[in-house]
């Protein structure tokens, strides 16, 4: 009868952890969404808005990192900026364009997204592509100015959303980099195109 009790307890602990760890998973889900992972990031550019004179450069960079780089999938991008020419690539040199890349998403960030008046984002509407990716489709409001419409492409990556384009007013920021980052590549070479990344990345810094 004592072995039947604690057999029972043990069933009954081992459901209560299954049920514990599939409302876990669920909610990681729900909250790991498309819509959630743009949301959060544009909530989080506005908070750097608002107190960014008094950050500065160095304290909007700082702030903006991990958000970047936990809504963003910037490995993706730097492959696709460099197109065929990344399998030329050595695994070093793979991984020295991911990082430096990486520097230059978060200095634009933290140089265009300096200072607040008012501005506000929108959510407009989402949509789902032929291949399995979400467009979430939103706005920006600016006091005294025409709103700024931006489209954030995203796809799974793991348990989670990841953007991998933004366009912006219907200019893609990704065919705009892959066309000035690729011909540099191919015309130039390797280290030509670090240092005209580290090069822009310095002047957001002093802007």
């Amino acid at each position: 009868m004592i072995v039947f009790n604690r057999l029972k307890k043990i069933q009954c602990t081992l459901a209560v952890a299954a049920l514990l760890l599939a409302c876990g998973h669920a909610f990681a889900e729900e909250t790991n969404t498309a819509r959630q992972i743009v949301d959060n990031f544009q909530t989080q550019l506005l908070v750097v808005m608002k107190d960014g004179k008094k950050l500065g450069y160095a304290g909007r960079y700082a702030k903006l990192f991990e958000v970047v780089a936990a809504s963003h999938d910037l490995s993706k991008i730097a492959r696709i900026v460099v197109g065929k020419e990344w399998e030329k690539l050595s695994e070093a040199q793979q991984q020295q364009l991911v990082d430096v890349f990486s520097k230059l998403s978060v200095a634009s960030y933290a140089h265009n997204f300096k200072d607040y008046s008012g501005e506000a984002f929108v959510f407009d509407s989402e949509e789902t592509t032929n291949r399995g990716g979400v467009v979430i489709h939103t706005h920006l409001t600016i006091p005294d100015d025409k709103d700024v419409k931006f489209d954030y492409m995203l796809k799974e990556k793991g348990s989670s959303w990841r953007i991998n384009n933004i366009i912006a007013n219907g200019v893609s920021d990704l065919a705009l980099k892959r066309s000035e980052y690729t011909s540099i590549l191919q015309r130039d070479g390797f280290d030509a195109l670090i240092t005209k990344i580290n090069e822009k990345i310095d002047n957001y810094s002093k802007l």
